[in-house]
């Protein structure tokens, strides 16, 4: 195999430069970036040299260096952890995406643990299937050392078949109820459970105790923390955060210090609030990645939890031009049902007709959805349309592309920032 080769030979050029670090990668569908953010930041706050290969940025310790993919080919990731063990960096945070599994930019790297996110629909237009997916991100777990962790989101289905022949030493985190019960399926049970898979060791448990948009108060494994972070998926991702850490040994309650001063991701669940003199006083408008069935409905889910009951949701959502068309008109039926507006758009058409996407959406949207939704092909102008139609008290979630400042037209970027267009919007006739 040439590819999987030249991820040995890479590693060997360059010295082995993962074994000269604590090499932690992180795999999932949704949270990846979020988690080894985190990560790299809280290392950092306890004092640690760290890097980090992500979706949004590689860093060097204090040093940014700029990235085009999740997780970059095999000699430029063992040219960076070179680097990294150089700078003296005694960890590393990575991103493990499933294109990288399969295209073996990761062979040759020796990793001190793994984490395991969620699984939902992505990425179909690559793998097909959602069990050669599954398949890819198991991969990792499968190739890990004996001495190595692998930590794992208990309450994801796909756990049991992920963690399968992994020869890692096996954890789980899993979020508890109120009453002490827990919020995912049997696999967040300590000891058997009832389904006959194998026992486990007992999980990490968070539990979401108050929940608002300026952030959470969170009982983390029977400590009380509070956070800006919203959502119960941050409250996963962070629970997930504080077991890999607790993993590599930090002093558990160090790190419950820090986690809740970590600050939020570029582009996830980013909050905006329009100004007084503004032309839509009281409007809240969220920015966030969300670009998977799943995700956007974990996104919407979480504003319907916490918004006022005369608040309403205006969703402006987008699909990604030649990628997965099945997961289009998902995007457009979870919108509208969890929505009071939707507002149509583009996102990164690429190649394709936006128009055509467009219309692949609107094969989701059900009879009674139908007048919620307006089409408005230009990006901008759909977001403006959306904070046009709020009111004082309202939600305006803009979905899909998050932290990045592009838009792909016809195989051309040019420049595009959500976050700078809802300010931009929401700053008019200050």
């Amino acid at each position: 195999n040439v590819n999987e080769a030249l991820g040995i030979a890479a590693s060997n050029f360059y010295g082995a430069p993962s074994r000269a670090l604590k090499l932690v990668g992180i795999t999932g569908t949704n949270g990846k970036t979020t988690i080894a953010t985190s990560l790299f930041r809280l290392f950092r706050r306890l004092g640690h040299k760290a890097g980090l290969l992500s979706t949004i940025e590689n860093r060097i310790n204090d040093r940014i260096v700029a990235t085009t993919h999740t997780t970059p080919d095999a000699m430029a990731i063992n040219k960076l952890m070179r680097t990294m063990a150089n700078a003296g960096c005694e960890y590393c945070f990575m991103e493990v995406s499933s294109h990288a599994l399969t295209q073996y930019r990761t062979a040759g790297l020796r990793f001190t643990g793994g984490v395991f996110s969620n699984l939902s629909q992505d990425h179909l237009d690559y793998h097909v299937t959602l069990d050669n997916y599954l398949a890819a991100k198991k991969s990792f777990f499968d190739h890990l050392p004996s001495d190595a962790f692998a930590l794992a989101n208990a309450d994801d289905p796909s756990t049991e078949r992920m963690l399968d022949n992994c020869g890692a030493r096996k954890f789980y985190y899993g979020m508890e109820t109120l009453d002490g019960g827990y919020a995912g399926n049997h696999h967040a049970n300590v000891g058997a459970p009832p389904c006959g898979c194998p026992p486990r060791e007992s999980p990490y448990t968070c539990r979401i105790l108050e929940s608002r948009f300026g952030g959470m108060r969170l009982s983390m494994d029977g400590t009380e923390i509070r956070t800006g972070r919203i959502g119960r998926f941050n409250a996963y991702n962070l629970l997930a955060v504080y077991a890999a850490a607790v993993l590599l040994d930090q002093p558990r309650n160090r790190v419950l210090a820090c986690l809740g001063a970590l600050g939020s991701v570029a582009g996830r669940f980013e909050s905006v609030e329009s100004d007084e003199a503004g032309s839509t006083p009281g409007v809240t408008a969220i920015i966030d990645y969300a670009h998977t069935p799943d995700a956007l409905e974990n996104v919407l889910q979480t504003i319907n939890h916490i918004r006022d009951t005369n608040a309403r949701v205006i969703t402006v959502v987008g699909a990604g031009g030649d990628r997965d068309r099945t997961k289009r008109p998902l995007m457009a039926k979870i919108a509208t049902r969890m929505s009071d507006r939707v507002v149509l758009t583009s996102d990164n058409p690429r190649s394709e007709d936006p128009a055509r996407i467009i219309e692949d959406m609107r094969q989701g949207i059900e009879a009674e959805n139908a007048e919620k939704v307006m089409t408005v092909i230009d990006r901008k102008q759909a977001i403006k349309s959306a904070l046009r139609l709020a009111k004082r008290g309202d939600i305006v979630l803009v979905a899909g592309k998050g932290h990045e400042n592009y838009q792909e037209v016809k195989g051309v970027r040019r420049h595009f920032d959500d976050k700078e267009v809802v300010t931009e919007i929401l700053m008019e006739n200050c």
